[in-house]
């Protein structure tokens, strides 16, 4: 076996292991028409994934008074809690994060959601015992602020320079940057990788097998 690289990967959530963008995009729409505001575009929506969840609704919506964004992020949970389980790991998420652990290395989420959407992610796709870590928006601080990886480094006791972020967005990327850690982008979540090359990410994959394949060579 090839040395590790890395002895912590920390992996964004929704578009990178979750299949979940399309929805998220069109419950970000549907809570904003709902408070009156005007409807984002798919792009405009897709743009804020990843951030925190009030973070991205004032980001997506702009119209929408301060006053308003209790109401906004309680449509969009309704929204997104009548569909939830309509959406699944993306194919080969599984035998990737297998592969990883028979490696050894300490596997950690960073992500948007919120504590509770995440351990309800968790335990709908029966992920129960594959991460070592997690950190979420609500509990430090939204992306692109490297708090989440700077917890998790501090609880594993890993160095920047040992530490993977994996991520569909520049949001991930450029956390990645700022906490000093080396990233990886997917091209098939939110964001247009045309704008990952600025963070300088070691790799953009194009699909699960992918990925894959980069980690068990160059993690």
């Amino acid at each position: 076996m090839r040395p590790r690289q890395f002895d912590l990967i920390a992996f964004d959530w929704d578009g990178t292991l979750f299949d979940s963008t399309a929805l998220i995009v069109r419950c970000i729409q549907a809570a904003v028409r709902d408070v009156g505001g005007r409807e984002p575009s798919a792009e405009q929506a897709s743009w804020v994934i990843g951030m925190g969840l009030m973070q991205a609704l004032a980001h997506a919506a702009p119209d929408v008074p301060p006053e308003h964004y209790p109401r906004l992020g309680e449509r969009y949970r309704h929204h997104y809690l009548a569909h939830q389980h309509d959406i699944t790991l993306f194919d080969g998420v599984l035998p990737l994060l297998g592969d990883l652990r028979a490696r050894h290395h300490w596997l950690a989420v960073a992500t948007g959601k919120s504590r509770r959407g995440l351990d309800e992610a968790l335990q709908a796709v029966e992920l129960q015992g594959l991460f070592d870590g997690s950190r979420t928006a609500d509990e430090t601080a939204g992306k692109p602020h490297p708090q989440m990886l700077h917890e998790l480094m501090r609880e594993f006791g890993v160095a920047p320079e040992r530490t993977l972020m994996i991520g569909d967005t520049t949001h991930d990327l450029q956390m990645a940057a700022n906490a000093g850690c080396a990233s990886v982008g997917v091209s098939y979540g939110a964001h247009d990788p045309a704008g990952f090359a600025e963070f300088r990410p070691r790799h953009v994959a194009h699909s699960v097998a992918e990925l894959q394949r980069w980690l068990a060579e160059h993690a």
